[in-house]
């Protein structure tokens, strides 16, 4: 619920991401005042649903309910009334053979997974590395397997932790939201007091109470739980007063890589129906880092949702509005004929790394950096304490696993003061 911003409260929360919103849930009961303070003018973050035209629902930000049967996500949807769709991602799949053949398929996946065991064998070991490392040398697969990583880490995989990668948990069970992500999330942050458009500049912790400067003046608190993006720590948008060096060397080490949709609609519904199967997969060219991945029809819906990630997304980002759109439609006409170059139009597209309050999607920890995931989370004098998805142990990089660490960090502060768990 939109509020003023208070001069004092026992918890002063920054971010109204899942991070934000599940401290400010774990602290609801608690008796304590809190506010949520975001700059943006909406609650969730990296979590955005829009409708950018009638039957279709776009995730500009997260859209898979990741490792379902562990994710906290799944009751919350069910307490609101939000329909959980299981059908499985087609990811591994390929709806047509147009530049990817089955024996090529059989040949790249074997590929992955023969690097994923070569990484996690040497995730074993005491010295991290980056799992660049672990390419097979001379493998006609390995740019497409860095394409992968952008997809997955938003970054090529000379930037990844091997330590990191293999501290993450994967159940395999991936779920979405009908009326999207991003909705589940905003409908989830409803109840709980939120100050939009305000931007917090400092946080002076040198005095008995802390003291949040922000673009609507001051406000004093007791705690606060800081869980805005590593991007926003590491490049000091948000300074610290006496600095926090520990914290904003952690974050820096755990940098936001660029994942990117853009959203196409298919011109005419019904012949898409035909042409198109529901929830089919489609990959651009197999043999290069710089290329798509495409999700055909999602939900039955008469679009064509497209992927980039890595570099190559922020190539395209900074080629100007549009890019990613243009470079979609190349790929899809490419591989499935000209026709569709009148079939397909442009309907929106995110731009993560040139977001102000992100700088991008989600956090990969540099080699020789896994650690800076449990620095960045600890607490400062009992006081100042940290949430979001970087902060996760297991589940970096999802929502829930930023839900869940809000919901850790507003546990400590409760026990900071001295109340009970919930």
């Amino acid at each position: 619920m939109p509020q003023t911003l208070p001069s004092i409260v026992d918890v002063a929360i920054i971010g109204a991401g899942a991070a934000g919103l599940g401290a400010a849930d774990a602290l609801k009961d608690s008796g304590l005042s809190i506010i949520v303070v975001e700059a943006r003018d909406r609650v969730g973050g990296r979590a955005h649903t829009i409708v950018p035209a009638p039957g279709i629902v776009f995730d500009l930000g997260c859209g898979w309910l990741h490792s379902a049967d562990k994710n906290s996500f799944i009751a919350i949807a069910d307490r609101l009334g939000f329909d959980i769709d299981k059908t499985p991602p087609p990811w591994r799949e390929q709806s047509f053979d147009a530049g990817f053949p089955a024996t090529e398929r059989q040949d790249f996946f074997a590929a992955l997974d023969a690097f994923d065991e070569r990484t996690k064998e040497a995730a074993k070991g005491d010295t991290d590395s980056a799992a660049s490392l672990y390419l097979a040398p001379g493998n006609r697969w390995n740019p497409m397997i860095d394409a992968i990583s952008g997809y997955v880490n938003g970054c090529e995989l000379d930037s990844v932790s091997v330590h990191d990668t293999a501290a993450y948990e994967d159940t395999g069970i991936n779920w979405r939201v009908r009326r999207g992500y991003g909705a589940l999330i905003a409908a989830y942050g409803r109840p709980f007091p939120v100050a939009l458009n305000t931007r917090v500049w400092r946080i002076d912790h040198s005095g008995l109470q802390l003291r949040i400067e922000t673009s609507k003046g001051a406000l004093t608190a007791a705690k606060t739980i800081v869980t805005v993006p590593t991007s926003l720590i590491a490049n000091e948008s948000i300074r610290f007063h006496p600095e926090l060096p520990a914290k904003v060397n952690a974050a820096a080490g755990l940098p936001l890589g660029v994942d990117d949709k853009v959203m196409l609609a298919l011109d005419d519904p019904r012949d898409s129906e035909h042409a198109l199967p529901k929830d089919g997969n489609l990959r651009g060219a197999t043999m290069q880092t710089k290329t798509g991945a495409y999700h055909l029809r999602p939900f039955g819906q008469p679009c064509i949702e497209g992927f980039f990630g890595g570099s190559f997304a922020r190539e395209l980002e900074d080629a100007g509005d549009g890019a990613l759109a243009a470079q979609a439609i190349e790929e899809i006409v490419a591989l499935l004929g000209s026709d569709f170059r009148r079939k397909l139009k442009p309907l929106a597209e995110s731009r993560w790394a040139r977001d102000p309050f992100a700088s991008g999607a989600y956090s990969h920890a540099l080699p020789g950096h896994a650690g800076d995931r449990a620095v960045l989370a600890a607490p400062v004098d009992s006081r100042l304490f940290f949430a979001g998805e970087a902060t996760s142990p297991n589940f970096f990089s999802t929502a829930h696993g930023a839900r869940d660490s809000g919901a850790r960090a507003a546990r400590e502060a409760m026990e900071a003061m001295r109340l009970p768990k919930r």
